[in-house]
């Protein structure tokens, strides 16, 4: 499991790293335990694959924060559950439907698309309509915001380097020697996010923020 985040100066940081079951609520409770206890605050945003273990430990331990639910994912989902001969068409409503301006305008193209594919691809329009609200979560932030952080992209290329570096060592003694191999990579990365560009400029996302209960804000992805 690993979260990173972005923090007030628009910077990505790397938050925690541990090893557990990735479905199990009990493993993301413990690990969302553990960032509070080293002093995680003011989270406003999480943006997480639909894993149900993680997203019940993000309702009990983080209330209030505004869950996302990863749209790279919630768009293969629906996909898989679309027929052959429909797909490209699917694709194309849905995409539309993420990329709207604003909330009122995705759930009037949501309505639109459910009416014309109810009949022929049922499945799929089941997985559009339950997962919508969580789908477009991102629209009630300012929209040059939505793109970076609607997707678990950013931490999915982390985890691809991770595997790529498990892949040489092929064998770990213990866990100690697997938390010393990531940690050490986790290390490394949030020492050049810190030294590099500036991933988001918060100053339009801080404005926008000052109508909302204050905090330190962060917004986060979790895998």
């Amino acid at each position: 499991m690993i979260a990173i985040g972005v923090n007030t100066e628009g910077y990505r940081e790397v938050l925690g790293l541990m090893l557990g079951d990735t479905e199990s609520e009990a493993s993301w409770s413990e690990f969302f335990s553990s960032l509070k206890g080293r002093g995680l605050r003011g989270v406003d945003l999480i943006t997480s694959d639909d894993h149900g273990g993680l997203v019940r430990a993000v309702r009990l331990l983080l209330q209030g924060v505004t869950w996302q639910r990863c749209q790279t994912h919630f768009t293969r989902n629906v996909l898989e559950a679309s027929p052959k001969a429909l797909k490209d068409e699917i694709h194309g409503r849905l995409r539309s439907i993420l990329d709207a301006p604003d909330t009122g305008t995705a759930r009037f193209l949501l309505k639109q698309t459910l009416a014309a594919y109810e009949d022929k691809a049922g499945k799929a329009m089941g997985v559009l309509e339950s997962g919508f609200d969580d789908a477009t979560a991102v629209l009630m932030l300012p929209e040059r915001y939505r793109k970076r952080l609607r997707t678990t992209n950013s931490v999915e290329r982390l985890n691809e380097e991770v595997r790529r570096r498990e892949r040489v060592i092929r064998i770990f003694p213990n866990r100690e020697s697997v938390i010393r191999l990531i940690g050490a990579l986790l290390m490394e990365q949030d020492e050049k996010w810190a030294a590099g560009k500036k991933y988001l400029d918060m100053t339009e996302y801080m404005e926008w923020r000052k109508d909302r209960p204050k905090s330190d804000a962060k917004v986060t992805r979790i895998m």
